[in-house]
């Protein structure tokens, strides 16, 4: 429809658009019992998730003994990635609501892309397992800029626009990598309270913060 405020929406992964924690979770574990630290708790994984893998990693390694010298980290990072990517869609499953969210916005005319800090490759192959990649004009990981340009840089809501030839952009979110990359860009953004929230979703400064994907259209009209 000719109305519709947006030309373009952009979407994080891994808590917004899918349940990414329940394989998450397992390679976290894994990769902790190869430098003998202790499991984390499916629940308590889900506030280590945002800014990307190795961030997440570096997190599970504060909360389960401290840093560990750089060879050894890099090795246990390297089983975490080989065993998520050996089951990046085991488990994990769009948010209830998510997909008839996309179908309207296709409806409306919006063209929908996905901006994540996830590795860009593990972003299409999860994509694409869950039958979900077609959906998207862009999709561009933490790593498909180079460094220093993930969230919360402007720089991935940037190059999405210009990707999809302008126009006017909302993202979608549950963290405040998202929310600032979002201001950073100077764009309105929408915030899921039931992602992986790495702080009270009514706190994370977004311009709209819904409970369901029910009613992400609906405060999208209200931007």
């Amino acid at each position: 429809m000719a109305n519709f405020p947006f030309h373009i929406v952009g979407f994080d992964l891994d808590g917004t658009l899918v349940d990414s924690n329940r394989d998450l979770a397992p390679a976290i574990n894994h990769a902790l019992a190869t430098v003998g630290r202790p499991g984390v708790s499916a629940e308590e994984t889900r506030y280590l998730v945002g800014g990307g893998s190795r961030r997440m990693f570096e997190r599970a390694m504060e909360v389960t003994g401290g840093p560990l010298p750089e060879d050894e980290f890099e090795a246990a990072y390297g089983e975490l990635l080989r065993h998520y990517e050996a089951h990046i869609a085991d488990n994990t499953v769009p948010y209830p609501g998510c997909l008839d969210a996309l179908d309207t916005l296709a409806e409306r005319g919006c063209r929908l892309a996905v901006v994540t800090n996830k590795i860009e490759v593990l972003a299409r192959k999860l994509l694409d397992q869950l039958g979900m990649i077609s959906r998207f004009d862009v999709i561009l990981g933490g790593d498909t800029l180079g460094p220093g340009r993930a969230k919360p840089a402007p720089d991935m809501i940037d190059t999405a626009i210009l990707m999809m030839g302008g126009g006017r952009f909302a993202m979608v979110g549950d963290s405040s990598f998202d929310v600032n990359a979002a201001k950073n860009a100077r764009v309105p953004v929408v915030a899921l309270s039931f992602g992986y929230n790495d702080r009270p979703a009514d706190e994370l400064g977004a311009d709209r913060v819904i409970d369901h994907y029910d009613e992400l259209v609906g405060a999208l009209e209200e931007l």
